[in-house]
Order: structure tokens, then sequence, then C-alpha cells
């Protein structure tokens, strides 16, 4: 790979996963953010993801905080932006950038809902800034959704993240929330709908989620799914005979409203869930059972 100086600019939960991910895999990390601590303390966060990401296999690549922009993207040929989510913000930095990297560098925006048409309207040099929107943390979890406007932009990307052990899926044409976001948005509207109903409470929608449809999401799609409940006859028998009863759960799904009646009752189910764990306990916990997964999904079956 050429891409060997890497810079993230945006050093906050995210820049800090894609920093150790980056320097895991032996690039050099330059590590800049609008405010200096937060830079700062994403290297030491990182470097911990690195040592792990490479173990003792390989040497992990140097991770450093960057005083200033141009400091960051000295002899780097690739960018990682993960700044606020805010047009404005996003193409003033871009255009900082264009202005002092070689042409060659391209931007890569972790935008969870912006369209690649939101960063780039009126930005010269369009083709060379592209959507890599990852699924949190970054690190662990493989999806990387890209839609890049030229050909050459979209296979270095290809290369590149997939040198990263990443999974790169291309969208056809810009879209709010990419994929996997619409999709998490969807299931989340209903999730919200059933405790707002009164039909179940949050920790039994979460419960049902994880030993069901999540579990089988682990290693197949929903299209497959339905392919797969076809029996036999595939999605072609599950759409003609079953259609219709998609269609009637699809007519009873909700639209709820966040009153503050629904918000209290999220918030109530969640402190009851979570049962006095703090944040950082419960994401530990999620980052120890993904690893977990994820071995368990690179394994061999047993014959």
């Amino acid at each position: 790979m050429d891409e060997r100086a890497i810079a993230i600019l945006g050093s906050g939960l995210i820049g800090e996963s894609w920093a150790g991910l980056f320097a895991g895999h032996g690039y050099e990390v330059r590590c800049w953010d609008i405010d200096p601590s937060v830079a700062t303390r994403a290297v030491l966060g990182a470097t911990k993801i690195a040592s792990a990401i490479a173990g003792p296999a390989r040497q992990a690549g140097r991770i450093t905080s960057a005083d200033d922009l141009s400091a960051a993207l000295e002899d780097a040929s690739w960018v990682q932006e993960n700044i606020v989510e805010r047009v404005p913000e996003k193409q003033s930095l871009y255009r900082q950038v264009l202005e002092l990297a070689g042409p060659d560098l391209l931007i890569a925006s972790s935008t969870s809902s912006l369209t690649w048409t939101d960063l780039t309207t009126g930005l010269a040099g369009p083709d060379r800034v592209l959507t890599a929107h990852p699924f949190n943390p970054p690190h662990l979890m493989p999806l990387v959704e890209i839609y890049a406007a030229s050909t050459h932009a979209a296979q270095r990307a290809d290369q590149f993240y997939r040198h990263l052990d990443r999974e790169p899926v291309f969208l056809n044409r810009p879209a709010v929330g990419h994929i996997a976001n619409r999709l998490s948005s969807a299931l989340w509207r209903e999730a919200v709908n059933i405790v707002a109903e009164g039909i179940a409470d949050v920790e039994a929608v979460d419960c049902a989620l994880v030993n069901g449809p999540g579990l089988r999401w682990s290693v197949i799609g929903a299209h497959m799914a339905y392919h797969l409940g076809g029996g036999e006859g595939g999605i072609r028998h599950y759409l003609e005979h079953l259609g219709p009863s998609q269609e009637r759960r699809w007519a009873d799904l909700g639209s709820p409203a966040l009153t503050p009646e629904v918000v209290d009752k999220l918030i109530e189910g969640i402190e009851a869930e979570a049962d006095g764990r703090s944040v950082q306990e419960l994401v530990s916990e999620r980052d120890d059972a993904i690893e977990r997964i994820l071995k368990a999904l690179k394994q061999p079956m047993i014959e």
C-alpha cells in the first residue's frame, strides 16, 4: 500500500478508534483536533487499541498529535475526517486540506448522516472527497459504507479499507444515513413504537432482538433471511405465499414521536436494563462480546 501516513482530522471517539486501527496495521498516524487536548487524549487511547490489533506478530505504527493542520497533513496520503456533523465546518476544513495537501490526497468522511452531495456542493475538487462511514467502534466493526464520485477514488478506497480487514460496501447514489443507519433507524423506530404503545418494555424489546433476528443477522442479511425462510422455493415462494402477511405487518408499524412521556419510558427502561452498570462498563462488555463473535465467525466450520 502507498498510504503509509494517515491524518486523523477530528480525534473524538470515532477518530481515536480509526487511529488505533490504522496504527495497528502499521501506518503512521497523526491526530488533529480543533481542541488540542482531544487529540492528545486520542493518542493515548489509540495506542492501546493499536497494540491490541498489532499483537506480538507485528510492529504498530507511531501515533502522534499534531498542533496544526499542516503538521497533520505533512506527507499524508490519506485523510479520515471525523469532525462535527455540520456542513459548513466540514467544507471549511476540506478547503483548507485541499489547499495544503498534494493532488493525490483523498479525504474520507466518517459522516453518519450527511451525504456526499451535502459535503461537496460548491467545493472545488469534489472527486477527492468520499464518504466512508464506519460502524462504531471502527477498530472492531468491519463495515465501511462508501460513496465515491470517481472510479479511481472508489477503487483506492476499496483497496485501502480491505487492507485493514474491513468490509467496504458501495452506495450506488448518495443517501441520508447511507445503508446501515437507515436500517438501524427503521428498526429502532419500531422498537420505540413498541415501548410507546405499551406492547413490551425496553428490556424485552432488546432481549427479543438479540436472541432472535439479531443473532441471525450476524451471519446473514435481511434479504437472505427471507430467502431461506421460503424453504426450497426461496424468496420467490416467500413473496408469493407470505408477501401479503409481510405487508400487513408493515401497515401496522408505528411512527412514534419522542414526546416527554415516551422519552421518560426509554430512559427508565435503559436504566433498568443497565442495572447500575456505567456506560464505560457497558461499552467494555459490548466490545468484548463483539470480539468473541468476530473470532467465532472466522473459525472454520467443524466437520
